[in-house]
């Protein structure tokens, strides 16, 4: 019998944020050397065809940097591909294969696995920290103004009403206002959105025995913990990301009921889940046609969306917080023959330039005859 998770889910330490409950790895050293697997059931968003892509991103990042010396390198690189759905029903078995061990930098692959089969491969890259030398050049995007994009929500209760996400989600975003009813052409068209994780995420390194953890020792060291916000940033950056090509061809998935109707069709879960699909899928909705309010209805349908490939190039991988507001900014250069590319940038809130991320999707619309993945 199928089961999400090979072991029962471990209690949540108290001092762990929501997100470092869903990004929390297991070795299994009994199977093999480099292995690990899923905590916890992972999410399947509503209408999608498997689990939420941000988490076999974060995931496999998370076991790679189990294997590489914590306070001397950092990533700096990962390019990933999407090959199969992951079943949220089935365990994910991580395989970190240690390609090079060099003195500045340090390669790793990993291939996260169901039922022997690939679902998702990524080769990432770890970089000694100081080691480009006290000589560089630099440059860096700067930062969209406040006219451009409202700072997020302060904490008063008025602000805390457009926040999404609620105490379930790993992270809450807050969308800018898209001027979709300009004459803009799709590839011109800039969307932005302030994002961060819910709660604090530790000081604690992720790969502290849990013993060590109750019994109060290497608790909260300040610094030891930047591979978590890592791993968090890498889940948060597939937030509404191949969507932006849909967005930007003001192409509603969910504004018209039928498709939500259509899509809780085929929901197998209990009848409190659905309904709270059926309110997710409604809150989407209200932002699709809010985002195209003035704009001329586009009657072409969405067939399939789902990402084919996904990179992300950290800038300043020490030099933010993932439970701090960040503001990413996502555009779509180009699309065609049933692709779209989009590329993001992500900000902290002081102006940083923390990361660059790039990512391709199968966009297909429905045509009068069927074309197969």
């Amino acid at each position: 019998m199928s089961r999400p998770t090979l072991v029962k889910p471990p209690a949540s330490l108290p001092h762990h944020s929501r997100i470092e409950d869903v990004l929390q790895l297991l070795p299994l050293t009994d199977v093999g050397p480099d292995i690990f697997t899923n905590a916890r059931p992972l999410w399947h968003p509503p209408g999608a065809r498997g689990i939420f892509g941000g988490a076999a991103i974060a995931q496999c990042l998370s076991a790679a940097q189990f294997t590489i010396p914590a306070q001397e390198y950092t990533v700096h690189s990962m390019h990933c591909y999407f090959v199969l759905a992951g079943n949220s029903e089935i365990p994910i078995l991580y395989h970190v294969e240690r390609v090079r061990d060099g003195r500045s930098f340090i390669t790793r692959t990993v291939q996260a696995r169901q039922r022997g089969r690939c679902i998702f491969t990524t080769t990432i890259s770890f970089m000694r920290t100081g080691s480009g030398g006290e000589r560089t050049v630099d440059h860096a995007t700067r930062m969209p103004s406040a006219e451009e994009c409202p700072p997020p929500p302060t904490g008063s209760e008025t602000d805390q009403d457009k926040i999404y996400g609620d105490d379930q989600s790993p992270f809450e975003s807050v969308r800018c206002a898209v001027k979709s009813g300009s004459k803009l052409e799709p590839q011109d068209k800039v969307l932005r959105q302030w994002i961060r994780a819910r709660g604090r995420i530790s000081d604690c390194p992720p790969n502290v025995r849990e013993d060590e953890i109750l019994r109060g020792q290497r608790l909260n060291q300040p610094g030891d913990n930047h591979q978590a916000h890592l791993s968090a940033l890498a889940y948060m950056s597939d937030s509404y990301f191949v969507g932006t090509v849909a967005r930007v061809h003001n192409l509603m998935r969910f504004a018209n009921k039928r498709n939500i109707e259509r899509t809780l069709k085929s929901f197998t879960g209990s009848d409190e889940e659905k309904q709270a699909m059926r309110e997710y899928l409604e809150r989407i909705a209200e932002e699709e046609a809010a985002e195209n309010e003035g704009v001329q209805p586009d009657d072409r349908r969405i067939d399939m969306m789902v990402s084919l490939d996904h990179s992300i190039f950290f800038h300043n991988p020490r030099a933010f917080r993932a439970d701090e507001w960040m503001l990413t900014e996502m555009q779509s250069p180009w699309a065609g023959d049933g692709r779209g590319l989009v590329v993001q940038r992500i900000w902290a809130r002081d102006g940083t330039l923390i990361a660059t991320c790039t990512q391709e999707g199968c966009v297909r619309l429905m045509q009068e005859k069927e074309i197969k993945l």
